[in-house]
């Protein structure tokens, strides 16, 4: 009897590993990670430039992946799917669909793009407080703004 106790938890052990997602993420150089968890992963660069992954926040400058939802299954599933001439596809998605997605993705990465430049070339940051009135960035905090920017405009123009 206890035998096929165990082999029922093995066997519901082994189904539920096979329903997996598969989750996206890029590093700060651009390169994109495919992972079977959405656990929080962080990332941060040390004085030498060299960069860390951890699932913890083991260090000050830690900070965590933005994960991105890809597709049901494991990384072999995607690999097996993917026909795409870029080598990124979504499972189940038509030609239609795709030609679809490529097009909202170009309008994103245009608009992302023009607020990025419409920020460089501000002769200053302001945000608008409740009063509605303006009140300017600091240098850090236009620097801060620009970076975090630039950061959106290059995801959305992978």
């Amino acid at each position: 009897m206890s035998y096929l106790r165990v082999l029922l938890l093995v066997s519901l052990f082994c189904c539920a590993s096979a329903i997996a997602d598969v989750w996206m993420w890029k590093d700060n150089s651009g390169n994109t990670h495919f992972v079977e968890t959405d656990k929080p992963i962080f990332t941060w660069v040390d004085k030498s430039g060299k960069t860390f992954y951890s699932d913890k926040p083991d260090h000050e400058d830690a900070v965590a992946v933005q994960l991105v939802w890809v597709s049901k299954g494991t990384l072999d599933d995607l690999k097996a799917a993917d026909q795409s001439p870029d080598g990124f596809a979504f499972e189940g998605e038509t030609p239609a669909q795709r030609a679809e997605r490529k097009k909202q993705e170009a309008h994103y990465c245009k608009r992302a793009t023009e607020i990025y430049d419409s920020y460089v070339n501000a002769p200053r940051l302001y945000r608008t407080n409740e009063e509605g009135e303006r009140e300017y960035l600091s240098k850090a905090e236009e620097d801060a703004t620009l970076a975090e920017t630039k950061v959106k405009m290059d995801d959305l123009c992978k």
